[in-house]
């Protein structure tokens, strides 16, 4: 019966092991998980319109007026096809998307 406890600890040691050595590998950050692409592939036509909708929920995840700066985001996004790494600026990595403006001559997407 000791031999199976000791079996079982042992089991339990090498998982716990595994999974820490798998945790410490990945990469932790709070970085907008698209800035995984090179700068490069940002700008009009970068995205495919189905890409849209996921690219404006991170842009808009910081802001407390989701509404609004989803429909912007989006008319904006599907207009470029382009959204801007990260919650806010970096605009000028997608010249269309920041370049649009109101009739006032503010910006029109977020």
């Amino acid at each position: 019966m000791a031999r199976l406890q000791s079996f079982a600890v042992l089991l339990i040691t090498i998982f716990a092991l595994f999974i820490w050595n798998i945790e410490a590998a990945l990469p932790h950050s709070n970085v907008d998980p698209f800035m995984e692409q090179k700068q490069g592939q940002y700008g009009e036509g970068s995205l495919r319109p189905s890409e849209c909708g996921q690219r404006c929920s991170y842009r808009c995840s910081a802001t407390s007026h989701k509404k609004p700066c989803m429909f912007f985001c989006q008319k904006c996004c599907a207009k470029c096809l382009c959204v801007p790494p990260g919650t806010f600026g970096n605009k000028q990595v997608c010249p269309c998307y920041n370049n649009w403006k109101t009739q006032q001559g503010g910006p029109k997407c977020p």
